[in-house]
């Protein structure tokens, strides 16, 4: 139970679902920066920023977060739930593109600190071919999971345990995105 009265049945409304009924003027700029960070336009796949948030969520040790983002991750990668949960067991030895690898790295950093950012790992990045633009939106993925994480964990949501419960939630997004 939530540990704060959301007005809602939190297995309809688990996880951020439910703060962001009971607080829809904030909701909406959340959904928005989700939107723009991991739906919009972009040369990192959608999947792709979808994993780096399951990935920083797991570190996090949101539930909610972690198997949402993994289902939507998955649903949108060729090789599915395999292969996010072998990235989130070990990015090192998953078979992912050395340049997702070194963003992850990046956003693994972001998880710990913000000053665990270090210009070797942003030059190991680049060295794998990412951008500035992917570094810096690689950056704020993980650094929006953190609050996001927070949001949902200081508030004690229902987290669905069975992952299963995440699939229709990884169709509505990938349909209709976020703030739908």
């Amino acid at each position: 139970m939530a540990h704060i009265d959301l007005g809602i049945d939190e297995k309809e409304f688990p996880g951020i679902t439910g703060p962001m009924r009971y607080r829809p003027e904030t909701a909406a700029p959340l959904n928005a920066l989700a939107e723009a960070l991991l739906r919009g336009p972009h040369s990192i796949p959608a999947g792709e920023r979808e994993l780096i948030a399951a990935y920083v969520s797991g570190l996090n040790d949101c539930t909610f977060c972690c198997s949402s983002h993994s289902a939507f991750a998955a649903a949108q990668i060729d090789a599915g739930m395999s292969l996010v949960d072998r990235v989130r067991a070990d990015p090192n030895t998953a078979p992912i593109s050395p340049k997702l690898r070194a963003l992850l790295h990046i956003a693994g950093a972001v998880q710990r600190s913000g000053k665990a950012v270090t210009i070797e790992l942003v030059d190991a990045a680049r060295a794998q071919g990412a951008t500035d633009l992917e570094i810096h939106d690689t950056v704020l993925i993980a650094a929006a999971f953190c609050m996001y994480n927070r949001y949902v964990d200081g508030l004690g949501t229902y987290a669905p345990p069975n992952p299963q419960s995440y699939l229709p939630m990884a169709e509505r997004i990938v349909t209709h995105g976020y703030g739908s």
